[in-house]
């Protein structure tokens, strides 16, 4: 089985091979059903960026830029301490920045760390 003339095992010809067939299980569950389910499971920091945005607003907490409801996603939420795990209640650990902003500080941090090595 899987053997071509000559005693020769070709790669299509059977399920071990480079890399090993896996056989997916069979569900049960129609695209449209994984998909809601998909959106309803959310872990309890994901949200973090909607809290940070109702608690310190539509602002760019470093340039001072405003945003609407429709141009929110140019708005991102910088974790003060570079722990994205650290998301406590009171939002005392983020800072709203837009993407310009967001982009400097992160430069910044990396572009210091490169001096601070040369020395």
């Amino acid at each position: 089985m899987g053997r071509a003339q000559g005693g020769v095992i070709r790669m299509g010809d059977s399920e071990y091979g480079r890399y090993p067939r896996v056989k997916k299980k069979q569900s049960n569950k129609s695209i449209d059903d994984i998909i809601k389910e998909l959106k309803k499971t959310k872990s309890p920091a994901s949200d973090y960026r909607e809290r940070s945005l109702r608690i310190h607003g539509l602002i760019c907490a470093r340039c001072g830029r405003e945003f609407d409801w429709k141009n929110r996603h140019q708005l991102t939420v910088h974790h003060k301490d570079g722990d994205h795990l650290n998301n406590p209640p009171d939002g005392s650990n983020w800072e709203n920045l837009c993407v310009y902003c967001h982009d400097d500080e992160h430069y910044r941090e990396f572009y210091d760390d490169d001096l601070r090595d040369d020395k």
